[in-house]
């Protein structure tokens, strides 16, 4: 048993991390400037009733938090830093310099936290990478814009979760009665948490190719390559993620893991989970970006699921300083995926049934959508309804059985 800080919950409601130390028999105390936003949800309320302490600092003004923190230090020792979203990732880095425990070291978190710096870093190791530019004004845009030349990204250098991305392909695009570019700054972007954006905005080359992510755990510098996460996308006009395929690590990816790797040692990665996504181009891999957390939006159970371990305790054992017990056990390896339900209509949602058959390798269904609640078509991810996850031998053994769970779903939705 150890005694873990855990700051905040991805999403605001992804209980995994809690569920994860709950299993292992830890002790938690829970740190957020917003208590009523996880004591209010049912599910999440458990959890913290359990926990050994509940620490709220509204602002989060590190002063406060630290010294917080440090008192149920003194009370009982704190063996463990733990955050997975990255609005807090200084602020966790910092408390575990404090504390003396494994986390990433503030350097790192300080560039990971700006994706136009991290850009920098890499260009000065000599990591081939897409062109780019910062800009903080609108003018800045348009400079970056008639430098580089179309197709092009633009997105917050602070930000995640592809949250205010724009993509540029044609000169209509750039058009002042349309064009994005106008209203981009300042953004008055809100991240949650009282946290706002910064308005540094990264402009680089739109890539194209194949898009995947790779998720990696570190310990004093030691990389390991945990394997390759695809994302299949619902056909246009949807903008929403249909589900994901993830390959534990193959001999086939020796090339991306010496890639992937390059990376994370040019940016000083020591410790911790990363997420990191790439464009495979016809010149090659291309970094997209790194998120130096686990993987979101429950991917990271698929992870664990296509290992046959749960990531979340793989990741706690590594901020307590130690490589977990039986990674190197291949042995449980299959392909993992996941596919979403969603409404064909909009609606009101008015019964689920969920077919009656079992299968070992069906490994999680979760619906997030409530009975009478309004539903949408999903041209959005907000607007899916759950999702299902298996596993399989293969790719196609796991995604047939998937869909046909869903198939065998019957969802009424009474249109509106």
């Amino acid at each position: 048993m150890a005694h873990l800080l855990i700051i905040d919950l991805p999403g605001g409601n992804d209980t995994d991390i809690l569920r994860a130390a709950n299993t292992r028999g830890d002790t938690v105390t829970f740190l957020t400037s917003d208590l009523d936003l996880y004591l209010k949800q049912a599910p999440i309320r458990p959890y913290l009733d359990a926990a050994y302490k509940l620490i709220e600092v509204k602002d989060f003004a590190f002063e406060s938090v630290l010294a917080n923190v440090l008192s149920v230090h003194q009370s009982n020792p704190i063996e463990a830093v733990i955050c997975l979203i990255e609005i807090r990732l200084i602020e966790a880095s910092k408390l575990a310099t404090v504390l003396g425990t494994q986390y990433l070291n503030l350097a790192s978190a300080v560039l990971l936290r700006d994706k136009y710096s991290v850009r920098r870093r890499l260009s000065e190791k000599g990591i081939v990478q897409p062109e780019f530019a910062l800009a903080t004004t609108t003018q800045e845009i348009k400079d970056a814009v008639a430098e580089l030349g179309l197709p092009l990204l633009i997105k917050p250098s602070d930000g995640y979760g592809s949250q205010n991305v724009v993509v540029l392909q044609t000169e209509l695009d750039l058009d002042p009665l349309i064009s994005p570019v106008e209203i981009m700054l300042p953004s008055r972007a809100d991240y949650g948490l009282g946290v706002k954006a910064n308005d540094r905005l990264l402009v680089e080359r739109y890539l194209k190719g194949d898009f995947i992510g790779v998720d990696t755990l570190t310990l004093n510098g030691v990389h390991k390559f945990l394997g390759v996460n695809v994302k299949k996308m619902f056909p246009p006009p949807s903008f929403a993620i249909q589900g994901g395929c993830f390959w534990p690590r193959m001999d086939s990816h020796a090339e991306l893991e010496e890639y992937v790797f390059s990376i994370l040692d040019a940016v000083g990665f020591n410790s911790g989970a990363t997420h990191i996504e790439l464009m495979l181009t016809a010149d090659g891999p291309r970094l997209i970006e790194i998120n130096p957390r686990l993987v979101g939006a429950k991917i990271a159970r698929l992870v664990g699921y296509a290992l046959g371990r749960s990531i979340h305790e793989d990741l706690i054992d590594i901020h307590l300083g130690r490589w977990p017990k039986g990674m190197e056990d291949h042995s449980a390896y299959q392909v993992a995926v996941s596919r979403w339900f969603v409404s064909p209509v909009a609606g009101t949602l008015k019964s689920i049934t969920h077919p009656s058959w079992t299968d070992s390798n069906l490994k999680c269904v979760e619906l997030f959508k409530k009975l009478g609640e309004r539903v949408m078509p999903a041209f959005e991810n907000a607007e899916r309804l759950g999702y299902v996850m298996a596993c399989g031998e293969d790719e196609q053994s796991a995604i047939k059985l998937a869909e046909r769970y869903i198939e065998d779903t019957d969802i009424y939705i009474q249109e509106n």
